[in-house]
């Protein structure tokens, strides 16, 4: 199964308003995005209080679309996020979890 990729290159600071924004705004064009693929959803890196929300995003879809994959990173550098794409594309058993990269 091919890796689909879902970007979002700008949320709100704030947890609460990010959250409520990806939800609205996003959900349904990454949902779309996928397809009959697997998915990771690419996220800015944000602060600490972000980090429930977005495994629950991960866990959630997850179970969802299973026995598709679904994963949510955050990542800045370009050159970890490529790194981190390649890893999630070849470990065929990691789904429903949320990964940083340390920029």
């Amino acid at each position: 199964m091919a890796q689909a990729e879902y970007h979002v290159s700008e949320l709100p600071g704030s947890a609460l308003q990010a959250s409520a924004n990806f939800y609205g705004e996003h959900l349904a064009a990454a949902r779309e995005a996928m397809g009959d693929d697997d998915l990771v959803i690419i996220l800015p890196p944000a602060d600490y209080d972000h980090t429930d929300w977005r495994r629950a995003l991960a866990r959630d879809l997850a179970r969802e679309y299973a026995p598709a994959r679904v994963n949510v990173m955050s990542a800045g550098d370009e050159a970890q996020k490529l790194a981190l794409l390649k890893y999630l594309s070849d470990a065929k058993g990691v789904t429903g979890q949320y990964c940083q990269t340390h920029d």
